[in-house]
């Protein structure tokens, strides 16, 4: 994800343009790609034989695109880098090498030769989680796109095919909503990572998220299994199970995570022959304190058939679990308006402590998660910043890796319906800047605390501060950019809000035990309105 928003125009000497590198099949098709394309695929193979469709990567369009081709379908996942922790880091590198790896080879894909060639009778529709970002920047007739499809695609995709391949105009834009279980097809194919759908939805409302909106639903356990077993035939050795939310999966009322149907999950998956790992997307906080045993069973799979190692990893052979975990503000206040269902059933103002017991249980098991902070949420302050820094600064000895984020107003959320605007790396406060570096501080240290490598990154940081940083970002980012550095804390501690030499005491601790009120927090209705979420 990161690697893909570093800029293209320095991709080949910065060896980042490892996403171009693709395997493909002897007939010239994909051997794996994104897993919504796989869906699309099987869609298709419903009504029309194997021949007939072709899965392939960009380099291999034209031995496919040709006289008889009538539609073209593109996967966009995010294809002009304008999501939350994609717009940031190209900018580094100044304006006129901002445009990231992931837009500029999706411009190549859209604007391939073969796609303008036989333009004339062929219909072009893209679809995927980013598609709103054509639309949103006005590129859709620039790019000779005929139809966006916006949404879950299961329930229109089909029908846009036919009216392509019958030469009837399709609409330039086709919203789809959340299909019924049944409606979700086995794939016939292995896609990246071995990726395997086991949810969809989430329904905890946060108002920067459109997946929050849609209530969860789970996978068949049978489908997921066949699932498996596709990936495995063609080669795959690791499972990528993908959620929004691993502990709504089969969830009970009131998001109750259902740990038996959990456990029997990961034990199933684990037991296929052919699957050596496992790894995982994303989860909540909250449901680890509500559930403290349940880390502990899942982890003979997420963490003994884990990729990942890490010296710090107590299991035998140093592996851990990877959850992706949204924390994004450590300002009670910025929770309760914009977020307040992620910590059900705890209450907002009860934040702080979920994050740092949930942190603890998890590093206790060995599950090491890749947490984010959005920066820039509406009408955040420089007293919603600190109460940010104090949580990361109780956060400082745990082991996790934690990237900040910009907001971003992403398509069809409750803040962007009411307008609201994006932040940006120059509008930062000196605050915000601190929090962003002493972020990456701690992954350095982390992740990457070899001395020969150390001395040389420190090194680079005041070269790059002096000749480009404050050029294009002003004065306040230069005490945290040298934090990142490595500058003694004697030079940095009257310049910045932490102190990281040891006189500062954290204003969190993690708790003994984190009470669930008695009545709890109602939980939010996907279909609740914006206005009436500010003033519950």
């Amino acid at each position: 994800m990161l690697l893909a928003t570093l800029p293209a125009k320095y991709a080949r000497t910065m060896g980042t343009d490892v996403s171009i590198q693709n395997e493909v099949a002897a007939d010239g098709q994909a051997k794996f790609v994104p897993h919504g394309l796989r869906v699309i695929e099987a869609l298709l193979l419903q009504k029309f034989p194997a021949e007939e469709i072709a899965v392939c990567y960009p380099a291999q369009m034209g031995q496919f695109i040709g006289d008889n081709t009538r539609v073209v379908g593109i996967h966009a996942h995010n294809p002009l880098g304008i999501t939350f922790a994609t717009d940031v880091y190209a900018h580094f590198y100044g304006g006129d090498a901002i445009e990231p790896i992931n837009a500029a080879e999706f411009r190549r894909l859209v604007e391939h030769p073969a796609l303008r060639k036989h333009k004339d009778h062929l219909k072009v529709i893209v679809g995927g989680p980013g598609s709103w970002q054509i639309e949103k920047k006005n590129l859709q007739d620039a790019w000779q796109i005929d139809t966006i499809v916006d949404g879950e695609a299961e329930d229109v995709a089909l029908g846009l095919f036919e009216a392509a391949l019958r030469g009837e105009a399709l609409p330039r834009k086709a919203m789809g909503n959340s299909p019924r279980l049944d409606h979700i097809p086995r794939i016939k194919h292995r896609s990246t990572f071995g990726v395997v759908e086991i949810t969809r939805g989430c329904g905890r409302g946060c108002q920067f998220c459109s997946v929050a909106l849609r209530a969860g639903k789970s996978i068949p356990l049978e489908q997921i299994l066949d699932n498996v077993r596709v990936q495995v035939a063609e080669g795959a050795d690791t499972i990528l199970l993908t959620t929004e939310d691993l502990f709504l999966y089969e969830q009970g009322a009131k998001f109750k995570t259902n740990v038996p149907a959990l456990k029997r999950l990961f034990t199933s998956v684990a037991a296929v022959p052919g699957v050596k790992h496992i790894m995982l997307t994303h989860g909540t906080m909250a449901p680890v304190l509500v559930e403290p045993h349940m880390i502990e069973h899942l982890s003979p799979e997420a963490v003994g058939l884990s990729v990942n190692q890490h010296k710090a990893s107590t299991q035998w052979d140093h592996r851990y679990a990877n959850l992706f975990i949204g924390l994004e503000t450590g300002s009670t206040r910025l929770f309760k308006h914009f977020m307040k269902g992620k910590s059900y059933p705890f209450r907002p103002e009860q934040w702080p402590d979920v994050v740092l017991k949930g942190m603890e249980i998890l590093n206790k098991n060995n599950w090491f998660p890749f947490c984010t902070f959005i920066l820039g949420l509406p009408g955040e302050t420089d007293e919603d910043t600190k109460q940010s820094l104090d949580l990361l600064f109780a956060l400082k000895d745990s082991k996790w890796c934690v990237l900040p984020t910009l907001f971003v107003p992403l398509e069809d959320t409750r803040l962007e319906k009411r307008g609201a605007q994006g932040a940006k790396l120059v509008e930062l406060t000196d605050l915000q800047w601190e929090f962003f570096f002493t972020c990456w501080r701690y992954n350095i240290d982390f992740y990457r605390n070899t001395p020969s490598v150390q001395w040389k990154f420190n090194l680079g940081i005041p070269f790059y501060y002096y000749l480009m940083g404050r050029r294009l970002f002003g004065e306040g980012m230069k005490y945290p950019l040298f934090r990142l550095g490595h500058f003694p804390e004697w030079f940095l501690r009257r310049k910045l809000y932490l102190d990281f030499s040891g006189s500062q005491k954290p204003r969190y601790r993690v708790p003994e035990h984190v009470e669930i009120p008695e009545h709890g927090l109602r939980p939010l209705i996907p279909e609740v309105e914006f206005g009436q979420i500010m003033t519950d």
